[in-house]
């Protein structure tokens, strides 16, 4: 007997967003309209931008209470950086985005605290080698160093055995990688959740991101396309160790699947959240109408509702 679809067509065709949410994309759209696309400019510009608070992402805060650890990785030190709550019930591994190539765990300090505050975990976050400098599979070879020690000091360090991944965007596609890295060559699928949050699972591209065109909504089909040749050689861009999408997906945790409607991502995390339950693996798909690329790190209704439904689901993972 065939089910009916989870997913409600109208949220994909909206014909009228929410005013906030319209007004918002409006003005991103107007501000990087008037900036060099960044697939034009040198990494380390970029870098030094963002350092400096100068991005649509704003400053950013480091946290005095977060702890910065070396871990012996193979190809020497993994830096992650660790804030544990008074009550500890589990450990968030945290796997930032930048299209592989951009970003810093210090720049999630403040994203780490409210989870550790809400969510009553630990939080580790990977300070992961960036290409082009250090292309694949540097990144995924650090993320693994740091979940491999997690699995094997979770308890002493802190108290817990439960513990979830997550990250956003690349970070999204580093987390299902790391997964499955440790159910291969390491025996271990003992994550109880993850938060694969509008991720890029086919590097390849899928049809909404190949289709989405120069339209500056924080992601453009070329930069996607900079972000993926900087980080990965053409023969090995549908590996399933740098596009999950193409893996064996059997015995993975619970995932949460976010993203918005006008995300050039959307089939990618459409696409991975179907291949999850075929799997059969738990998952929830959340879509946001008129939600864009790294909506949730802005003060928008829309985002209060995702960080909540994550947070949520964190707690649900780690029996808060």
């Amino acid at each position: 007997m065939a089910h009916p679809s989870l997913l409600d067509p109208s949220i994909f065709h909206a014909t009228e967003l929410d005013a906030e949410m319209e007004a918002f994309n409006a003005e991103i759209e107007k501000t990087l309209s008037k900036l060099p696309p960044l697939h034009t400019l040198p990494p380390q510009v970029i870098r030094d931008a963002r350092e400096q608070g100068q991005s649509i992402w704003g400053p950013y805060k480091i946290l005095d209470e977060v702890e910065e650890r070396k871990l012996k990785g193979s190809s020497g030190d993994v830096t992650v950086r660790v804030l544990v709550p008074e009550d500890v019930k589990g450990v968030y591994l945290h796997i930032h985005g930048g299209g592989f190539m951009l970003g810093r765990a210090h720049h999630y300090d403040e994203m780490m605290a409210a989870v550790a505050k809400t969510c009553k975990v630990a939080t580790v976050s990977v300070d992961y080698r960036l290409a082009p400098e250090n292309p694949y599979p540097a990144g995924p070879d650090d993320c693994e160093t740091a979940a491999v020690w997690l699995a094997e000091n979770a308890a002493s360090e802190f108290g817990t055995d439960q513990f979830v991944i997550g990250g956003e965007s690349a970070g999204a596609n580093l987390s299902a990688a790391t997964l499955l890295r440790m159910r291969d060559r390491h025996g271990f699928s003992g994550f109880c959740g993850a938060v694969l949050t509008y991720g890029g699972f086919d590097l390849s591209m899928t049809p909404s991101a190949k289709n989405w065109g120069d339209r500056p909504l924080v992601l453009t089909t070329p930069l996607i396309r900079w972000f993926h040749e900087s980080y990965v050689s053409e023969d090995k861009i549908t590996d399933p160790d740098v596009s999950p999408l193409y893996a064996d997906l059997a015995e993975m945790p619970p995932a949460l699947f976010t993203v918005g409607t006008l995300d050039p991502l959307l089939d990618d995390s459409l696409f991975m959240y179907a291949r999850w339950i075929t799997a059969g693996n738990k998952a929830e798909l959340a879509v946001y109408p008129g939600a864009i690329h790294g909506f949730d790190a802005f003060p928008l209704k829309a985002a209060e509702q995702s960080n909540k439904k994550i947070a949520g689901f964190i707690r649900g993972c780690c029996k808060v």
